[in-house]
């Protein structure tokens, strides 16, 4: 009979005769259960993702395949296993994750570290892939941080968890969320009501992940006692904000006078955090991106953190994934197109 040793948590490890596979022995049934995942899809995504066969049995999976890629599966697993003694949850997401950290180790952090971990009122938010946990740690860390990267990444609804824990903690007073009105297409004149009425659908994002995190009524109660502010960036002229975390969402479609009037703003004991997609633009074609501009001037400026995303950390519909690889693949062969032809 072949050996079994047990791993931290009081998992056993067999190993299957020939050598091509490994026997997994989780002590709690019920949390067996949750670890597989329902009708098992957890393991389903093990076998898609790192090429390997699962085989579970009750409290016990048997692994087959390459000896690489038992051991990343058996590592995650035990990972996760840990996680949920430990009372925590085990979703896709977090599979996702650890599949991904398997993935790719250099990236960076690994997002299944519970340092990367923001724990809302309502909602505990934790990294999905290791650019991710990467940017959650710069977001703790950097007065100025700038976040680049396609839609779906997590830039905006990350920093504005990061914003929500800093004022819960007492850190800062207040949350500062600010976009510019720029028109993708439309006109803001044709939109019904005042100012604010015109401007609201431009900030609704922000809007929304803030009632995920904080709920309607807390949100209300915040911005009536002035500790939340949601503001179009023309409001931010001539302001020096103190003591508050301040986002500025769809930073692309600022102006070279825009940006520097906006980091300008910052006080003592404030953040503020820059997102925005430098492939997504909607300024007049005589218009440089502030985003752009900034980029360039600031790239050695002590103090400043940049992340950059890419399709690889894309978290919504796996297709939206795919588009955006393909709009990248394509702005790297016209840039090369461009070149040949200049």
């Amino acid at each position: 009979m072949a050996h079994e040793d047990v791993m931290p948590g009081g998992v056993g490890v067999e190993p299957v005769d020939g050598g091509e596979g490994l026997t997994l022995t989780f002590p709690d049934n019920r949390l067996t259960v949750l670890l597989f995942g329902a009708f098992d899809a957890h393991l389903h995504r093990l076998e898609a993702r790192l090429g390997i066969a699962c085989y579970p049995v009750g409290n016990r999976v048997t692994l087959m395949g390459p000896p690489e890629m038992l051991e990343r599966a058996r590592g995650l697993l035990t990972v996760l296993y840990g996680a949920l003694e430990m009372g925590q949850r085990v979703d896709e997401a977090r599979v996702e994750a650890g599949i991904l950290a398997l993935e790719r180790p250099e990236d960076g952090p690994d997002p299944l570290d519970e340092a990367a971990v923001l724990k809302t009122p309502l909602r505990e938010i934790r990294p999905r892939t290791p650019r991710q946990a990467d940017y959650i740690r710069e977001l703790t860390r950097r007065p100025l941080v700038f976040a680049i990267g396609p839609a779906g990444t997590g830039k905006t609804y990350l920093a504005v968890a990061a914003a929500v824990l800093d004022f819960i903690e007492g850190r800062v007073g207040r949350i500062v969320l600010t976009r510019p009105a720029v028109e993708a297409g439309e006109h803001l004149g044709f939109l019904p009501g005042d100012l604010q009425d015109k401007v609201d659908p431009y900030l609704r994002p922000l809007y929304d992940a803030l009632y995920d995190m904080l709920g309607y009524e807390k949100v209300e109660r915040m911005l009536g006692r002035n500790q939340l502010e949601i503001a179009p960036l023309a409001y931010m002229r001539g302001r020096t904000l103190a003591e508050a975390t301040i986002i500025l969402d769809e930073a692309q479609n600022t102006t070279i006078e825009q940006m520097k009037m906006f980091l300008t703003r910052l006080g003592e004991g404030s953040r503020v955090v820059v997102s925005g997609d430098v492939t997504q633009v909607d300024l007049p074609s005589n218009r440089r991106s502030g985003l752009s501009h900034a980029l360039e001037v600031l790239k050695r400026v002590e103090g400043i953190s940049f992340v950059w995303f890419t399709h690889r950390d894309v978290v919504r519909h796996p297709l939206v994934k795919r588009i955006v690889q393909a709009y990248e693949e394509a702005a790297t062969r016209e840039g090369m197109a461009a070149g040949r032809l200049a």
